[in-house]
């Protein structure tokens, strides 16, 4: 019986994920009850109360929601068309009709949102960041930004994915994700040449009430889907977007959203309807300073863009696009050696080194961070890398953030200390001074290769703390 109870909501999940994930993308359409219980296969009567069952609010009432505050997003961040003609874009009979729908859900009129939107905002219990206060220090967050991230906008190839939709309650993100991993293991539609975890937003939380809020926490997949329970597929389209890479703490993750969104401002681009997201780079607890490497996803107009779609090579951008059937050695075999090469590190050196864990969120590339007491004062650590595809062991010194790592590039490049190769350029770079150990390694004789790499990497360390320290 608790079989058969489960197996009926799971189906009535899946159905209203199909609706939801159809009035997301067409909100100028007809969204009508009878239209959309079509959709999902049942009657008018027994949708409606399925949809206000699992949802919490009826049909016409999410809906309504749904298309305000799609206009009211607008209005916030400037729109061309006046708000007569949002109005009958997004379904409104008249606009007097929306004037009122708007006016109870905000309290004023959509003409005096356009100008005390954010302030009304706040005062219903919706946290949303205000431009103003910020274009007083627009200063800050460009010397933050310079600080704290790469930007870059570029076009996105669409991404098919599995996701597991959320209505409020973030913090239950975690388990959604081992549900995802469990089950795209278990069915073997996992991406594992160019794996993603991925967390989808589908409302505006600057015009959406934080319980409100639908997000979907999704992994890359390699084939096709049909929807099973709670998971379905959900395709990022492709298309244009500003992808800014951070390296913060979990706690500025939202001051990187809102930093990021007055960047796209300041620069003259104009938000896209679609996804916006967020592409996790690492396990936040494997990084040495706890930190969480992710790219912010933002959809952009076509209107006055220039593309910029390189990376400089290095250890935030050596993913994608490999065949694992290329490899010289398989991923897990590599893995393995990586984690027997900082344990041997960890034993030997203990005394002198603090080791990060293997990085291991890329199937191009793997590395772990040493530091000392001394350099960690001055943010520094030195990072062993190997490079899955061009199969060699490197050796670089890094910084904490682009701050850090500027100054120490730029302390080099001044100086007459030519021993080892500084990057040409730190703008999109992570290591500062890098050098090659080991090409083509011999992984199948261990205890050699881990002898030259021992070697190299304490000359290398050892030269740069006498400068350094």
């Amino acid at each position: 019986m608790e079989d058969d109870f489960n197996k009926t909501r799971l189906e009535y999940i899946k159905r209203i994920n199909f609706v939801l994930d159809f009035i997301e993308k067409n909100l100028e359409a007809d969204l009508s009850l009878e239209s959309l219980s079509k959709k999902a296969h049942y009657s008018s009567f027994h949708f409606h109360r399925v949809f206000s069952t699992i949802i919490g609010e009826n049909l016409n009432q999410y809906v309504n929601r749904k298309r305000v505050e799609r206009i009211s997003s607008m209005l916030l961040t400037g729109s061309n068309k006046t708000i007569k003609e949002l109005a009958y874009i997004y379904g409104f009979n008249s606009e007097s009709s929306f004037s009122r729908t708007f006016k109870k859900y905000y309290g004023i009129s959509p003409t005096r949102f356009k100008s005390e939107g954010k302030n009304t905002l706040s005062k219903i219990g919706i946290e949303s960041f205000s431009t103003e206060r910020y274009i007083c220090s627009i200063d800050n967050i460009k010397k933050w930004i310079e600080m704290n991230a790469q930007i870059v906008v570029t076009e996105l190839q669409e991404i098919k994915l599995a996701g597991v939709m959320h209505i409020g309650e973030f913090g239950k993100i975690g388990d959604m994700y081992q549900k995802l991993m469990k089950w795209g293991h278990k069915n073997e539609v996992i991406n594992t040449s160019d794996f993603k975890a991925i967390t989808i937003y589908h409302d505006n939380p600057n015009v959406t009430q934080y319980t409100k809020v639908r997000f979907s926490a999704c992994i890359t997949i390699n084939k096709d889907i049909e929807p099973e329970g709670e998971i379905r597929q959900v395709n990022i389209q492709r298309g244009i977007y500003v992808v800014g890479r951070f390296e913060i703490k979990g706690e500025d993750i939202s001051k990187a959203w809102k930093n990021i969104c007055i960047w796209v401002i300041e620069n003259g681009y104009e938000f896209r309807d679609g996804d916006f997201f967020e592409i996790y780079h690492n396990d936040h607890k494997t990084h040495p300073e706890q930190k969480i490497i992710l790219d912010i996803c933002i959809p952009l107009e076509k209107k006055n863009i220039i593309l910029n779609k390189t990376y400089n090579v290095n250890i935030s951008s050596m993913e994608g696009g490999s065949n694992s059937c290329e490899k010289q050695l398989g991923y897990h075999e590599l893995i393995k050696y990586m984690k027997e090469l900082r344990a041997f590190f960890e034993k030997e050196y203990e005394a002198y080194f603090k080791l990060g864990k293997v990085y291991q969120g890329s199937p191009d590339f793997s590395y772990f961070s040493l530091t000392t007491e001394k350099l960690k004062k001055q943010k520094l650590k030195f990072v062993i890398i190997l490079n899955h595809k061009l199969m060699n062991f490197s050796i670089c010194l890094s910084g904490q953030n682009k701050s850090i790592r500027k100054k120490y590039w730029e302390m080099f490049k001044n100086s007459d200390w030519k021993k080892y190769h500084l990057v040409e350029s730190i703008n999109n770079s992570l290591p500062i001074i890098e050098h090659v150990i080991v090409e083509n390694p011999d992984i199948d004789n261990r205890l050699q290769l881990t002898e030259q790499i021992e070697k190299e990497s304490l000359n290398f360390i050892n030269d740069l703390r006498d400068i350094l320290e």
